[in-house]
């Protein structure tokens, strides 16, 4: 078994059958769900649908490009519901301030997610906290537009990464 850095043990990518069966089944709970019939032509129409999706869905985002753990990743929620609120109030005293104190700029952040499901979601969540929003790559940094660049965003960031790097997976790196 491989070792992460501080000790833990490497998170493992999902093989590509289990990434199969799991998607094919969560496509077709989905059919279920949304015919909310169980007709013998509704299940076969749901299952050719779901084999379908399940295709394309690896097609477009193969297992090696990564995964979430989503348990993990809802155990985040209450550290980014009170990021959000003092973000969006820090941005609210500044915006409103008699003095606006308001640098707004870019700053490339290098992150360790290689491009795939990691890093896209990375930057998804990050778009939401206020007063930063990812706005391009380059090679292996985000870009992110800030309000206030003279405050320490990037060290910020890289401690939600650090957060985040238990929910997110990263895929292999190309090239």
């Amino acid at each position: 078994m491989n070792s992460s850095t501080d000790g833990r043990p490497a998170p493992r990518l999902d093989s590509p059958r289990r990434a199969a069966v799991v998607r094919a089944l969560a496509y077709f709970a989905l059919w279920l769900l949304l015919m909310q019939s169980a007709k013998p032509t509704d299940v076969v129409i749901g299952i050719l649908s779901a084999m379908a999706a399940t295709w394309v869905s690896l097609r477009l985002l193969p297992p090696a490009t990564g995964c979430l753990r989503f348990g993990a990743l809802l155990a985040l929620m209450p550290h980014f519901l009170w990021e959000s609120i003092v973000a969006a109030i820090d941005v609210a005293r500044r915006a409103l301030g008699p003095d606006m104190r308001l640098e707004p700029g870019f700053v490339n952040c290098p992150l360790d997610f290689p491009p795939g499901v990691a890093r896209n979601t990375f930057a998804t969540i990050t778009s939401l906290l206020p007063g930063s929003v990812p706005c391009g790559e380059d090679k292996d940094a985000l870009v992110y537009h800030c309000l206030d660049v003279g405050q320490p965003v990037v060290e910020q960031l890289w401690k939600e990464e650090r957060l985040m790097s238990r929910a997110l997976v990263a895929g292999r790196r190309h090239g």
